[in-house]
Formats: C-alpha cells, sequence, structure tokens
C-alpha cells in the first residue's frame, strides 16, 4: 500500500497536501482499493465552506457509495473537473489525482491529522 510521507491523513482515508494557506485533497490508496472501479464522482462546489469533516463530496465505486469527507475546514476553491469524466483516476491515481482545493479556515485543524507513519499503522489494524 502506497503513503506518501508528505500527506496528513484521515480516519476516513482522505488525505490533504498543504501548500501555505491552500489545501488539496483526495483519497487514500487504501480507500480505492477497498472501494474497488470508481464510476463515479460528485464534486463540492466552488464557494462552499466547510467544517472539518464535513461531507463535500461523493463517490461511487461498483461496490459502494461514500461521502467524502474534507480533512480540514475551508472554503472551495477549486475542484478537480477532470474526475466528471475520468472518475477511474482515482484508482489509477489516487495521490496525483486530488479532488478539490481548498483555502484552509483552520491551520490548526492539521494537527488533528495522521501522519504517514500513523495512518499506515491505523490501517495495519483494520487489517488484523
Amino acid at each position: 500500500m502506497n503513503i506518501p510521507e508528505n500527506l496528513l491523513y484521515t480516519d476516513e482515508h482522505e488525505w490533504i497536501s498543504v501548500d501555505g494557506d491552500t489545501g488539496r485533497i483526495g483519497i487514500t490508496d487504501y480507500a480505492q482499493h477497498h472501494l474497488g472501479d470508481i464510476v463515479f464522482v460528485e464534486l463540492p462546489e466552488v464557494g462552499e465552506s466547510f467544517a472539518m469533516r464535513d461531507a463535500v463530496g461523493v463517490i461511487e465505486s461498483v461496490k459502494a457509495v461514500v461521502s467524502l469527507y474534507t480533512p480540514a475546514s475551508g472554503t472551495i476553491l477549486e475542484v478537480n473537473e477532470e474526475l466528471e469524466d475520468s472518475p477511474e483516476l482515482l484508482n489509477e491515481a489516487p495521490y496525483d489525482s486530488w479532488i478539490a482545493a481548498i483555502k484552509l479556515g483552520d491551520k490548526n485543524d492539521l494537527n488533528k491529522l495522521m501522519n504517514a507513519e500513523a495512518y499506515a499503522a491505523f490501517c495495519q489494524n483494520l487489517e488484523d
């Protein structure tokens, strides 16, 4: 399982990369593997604001329909419209295929997330 060290993770299997006051969010390799073939992504609206762990979208696969939660509070700056026509990109490259970019509302939210080592241990516990 691929878990990049430069990202932060949630217990709902989302990741966030942070660059200044902006974060890009997506789903982890663990999530895409367990979902199976992703067939649809409902993206959030640009300009919408969310609190940490709010549902911002929906991911539909051949196995399940799940909510996408934001790892941190903020306002949606941009969405990856490429996923509307090619949702399978989340399976093919989950860390390159970000879902949305947010302007971070409270950077202290990031302190509540897991680093790569903690997330790896979390996932291992789920498999045991």
